[in-house]
């Protein structure tokens, strides 16, 4: 007992270790019963969303089941008796159902040669409208298409997401097939829309916790699990019951004087539910750790080419390399425990079903030496007897899968279920007029780490404002707060004398240009890049706009111009270059507030006079924030606020703190004049 303790302990304590590097948000992931029942609701109200597409499948799949239960296995019954044994039509007539007496009353009198003519007629029309028989286990002719995967989940995915196919083949496959394919296609684009879009809306304090690959993973992996799902609670199940019910009826209707074969058919459901209900929990479980592991690979992928030029300058391929291969073994140990589980139930299950077979065989056996049965019954009641005993063992695997996707939904959910922001709640903010006001504000992470305190401030239009400071005192915190990817945690921001509390965000970031200091482009035209804010700007504004941040002259320089993609020349730009596109961008955005960070880090000492120049013309109807360590960038400043540990230590121009003896502006100042 103490032994098994211990060997569960370092299992789960490693899985949870995998939680934790695949989501610092996402480690509570062991969920019960109740919760795993609320995904399945969930699930089913997406489903909801698609009743006309799910009704159609449904009609398929009847008219499939009933074309193989109550069609296909009775000429099978007529080729054994009354052609390969010759046994009369006439007296064999009420050994089949009701709605073949015309067929067989046609035949009555034909020959053997006639016969076989008349069912190979009856079985080509078949074939064109139904396709072969397509029951499970059996050759079949269906509609279905697949690709080449893996044994991971990441590989197996674009099958899911795509997963379709039909039992039937011939016309009426064919248009099941499409379908069905429309269905799972619609099912995974909606949920991977609103899932990457609800990503989006999360807040920088939780962006800045989750990892991108986990993310990235999510989104495209997991989501798929919705398909897997909706082909088991609705598809599954009612096929299953369906095929259950059909051939009991046949089975009662027509062989009920031997309820010992239904009996056996049956005993598959209790026998079944022994073996999968033990697997339950510990499928969802593996399922969870393959996932985490394989979402912790992405990741690794993510930042080692995010990081490539410190991993290649500081000689770390050899260590990232070594970083990844130990990710993906364990990606595809996970897996391999995850698949053990299924194989396990699947072992199993094929065992009772050997089993079952043997029973059957005697039990029928018997009855067709005694005459109760002809030989021609005993291939009838087979084809009854497997739909039974399959629909009891597929339930059984499904429910096993349940457990693996049920998993996979936990993690979209978990992701759909974070706080966002709340963009559009609030007034509508009128234009700008005066400016941003802080009273008393604090800021403290979600981790507990003090980021500002009592800090008051006033920031007019017309003006330009710089945020000054040793590194990590909290200025680009401070700037976040214009428009609102930070929210104080004490105090008030307001903005025209409005708290930005009542004030829809749209609204405000609206009339919100920031630029960034880490320079961000997208795989598209350097003109698409630069009025990205603005999409209604003509060529002549973005050639202004990028004139002023100095851009101009390099992109003239491009074999395209403003037409080439930054896709395929990305890299190379440099990084000064980059940072004036998105000078440019942030310029032409029709913004009463313009925040730069950093802005002149990476600019030449006569385009970043240039620029200032252009700020101080800007200002003239904007409010301009600033957050720079170079002098030359900050001296002309309206006002300048210098940090320290969070707080506003000294406030005024430039002239103003350097007439402050011992001032920490004026050190500073000084320290900096000393550097250079």
């Amino acid at each position: 007992m103490a032994k098994a303790q211990a060997s569960r302990t370092p299992l789960r304590e490693g899985e949870r270790r995998l939680d934790r590097l695949a989501s610092p948000l996402d480690v509570h992931t062991d969920i019960s019963f109740k919760e795993t029942l609320g995904v399945f609701l969930r699930v089913i109200a997406y489903f909801g969303l698609f009743k006309a597409r799910i009704v159609a499948k449904l009609v398929f799949i009847s008219l499939e089941l009933a074309f193989r239960l109550m069609i296909v296995v009775w000429p099978a019954k007529i080729v054994v008796d009354h052609v390969i044994l010759g046994q009369p039509i006439a007296e064999g007539i009420s050994g089949f159902p009701a709605y073949f007496a015309p067929f067989l009353r046609f035949l009555d009198g034909t020959g053997p040669v006639e016969i076989m003519l008349w069912i190979t007629l009856l079985g080509a029309l078949m074939v064109i409208i139904f396709g072969s028989a397509a029951s499970r286990g059996w050759a079949r002719s269906r509609a279905t298409a697949s690709m080449a995967q893996g044994h991971d989940i990441a590989t197996q995915t674009e099958n899911e997401a795509n997963r379709a196919g039909s039992q039937m083949g011939g016309v009426l496959g064919l248009v099941d097939f499409r379908v069905h394919l429309r269905l799972s296609q619609s099912l995974n684009h909606l949920l991977r829309t609103q899932l990457a879009g609800r990503i989006k809306q999360l807040p920088m304090t939780t962006l800045d916790d989750q990892r991108i690959g986990d993310s990235v993973y999510r989104v495209l992996y997991d989501t798929t699990s919705a398909t897997l799902l909706l082909e088991g609670l609705t598809l599954g199940l009612y096929s299953g019951i369906l095929g259950v019910l059909i051939s009991l009826y046949m089975m009662v209707t027509n062989y009920g004087n031997a309820p010992e074969v239904i009996v056996v058919g049956l005993a598959a459901f209790p026998v079944t539910l022994l073996l999968v209900l033990p697997l339950a929990r510990i499928a969802r479980r593996r399922s969870q750790a393959s996932r985490a592991a394989g979402s912790s690979t992405t990741s690794n992928i993510e930042e080692g080419m995010s990081n490539v030029l410190a991993v290649q300058s500081l000689g770390g391929n050899q260590r990232e390399g070594q970083r990844f291969s130990e990710a993906s073994r364990e990606s595809f140990k996970r897996f391999r425990t995850e698949s053990f589980v299924i194989l396990s139930y699947d072992q199993l299950y094929s065992l009772s079903l050997m089993l079952g077979q043997v029973v059957f065989f005697i039990v029928m056996a018997g009855r067709v030496i005694d005459g109760t049965f002809t030989a021609g019954d005993y291939f009838v009641v087979l084809v009854y007897f497997f739909q039974i005993y399959a629909t009891a063992g597929a339930w059984g695997h499904m429910y096993t899968e349940w457990q693996r996707n049920i998993a996979g939904m936990r993690r979209v959910f978990f992701l759909m279920d974070l706080q966002t922001e709340k963009t559009r709640d609030g007034v509508e903010l009128p234009t700008i007029s005066d400016g941003i006001a802080m009273d008393n504000v604090g800021l403290t992470y979600p981790d507990g780490r003090r980021a500002l305190r009592n800090i008051n401030l006033k920031a007019r239009v017309g003006e330009i404002v710089a945020f000054v400071g040793p590194t990590g005192a909290g200025k680009t915190s401070l700037a976040c707060m214009a428009p609102v990817f930070l929210n104080a945690t004490e105090g008030t921001v307001s903005i025209d004398g409005i708290d930005v509390k009542d004030v829809s965000v749209a609204s405000i970031r609206e009339q919100v240009s920031y630029v960034f200091q880490e320079t961000q482009l997208f795989s598209d035209s350097i003109f698409e890049n630069i009025r990205y804010g603005k999409k209604d700007a003509s060529l002549d504004e973005v050639e202004h706009v990028a004139r002023i941040a100095g851009a101009h002259e390099f992109i003239m320089a491009l074999p395209d111009g403003y037409e080439t993609e930054l896709g395929t020349v990305t890299s190379k730009l440099s990084v000064g270059q980059k940072q004036r596109i998105a000078i440019a961008r942030g310029l032409l955005r029709d913004a009463r507030i313009l925040i730069l960070d950093e802005p002149t880090s990476a600019l030449d000492p006569e385009t970043e006079a240039y620029l200032v120049d252009a700020l101080h013309e800007a200002a003239k109807d904007k409010l301009v924030i600033i957050i720079a360590h170079r002098l030359s960038t900050i001296v002309n400043a309206d006002r300048i606020y210098f940090l320290q540990e969070g707080e506003i230590k000294e406030a005024g121009s430039h002239e103003e703190l350097m007439a402050i003896p011992d001032g920490y502006y004026r050190d500073y100042v000084t320290l900096q004049a000393g550097a250079g």
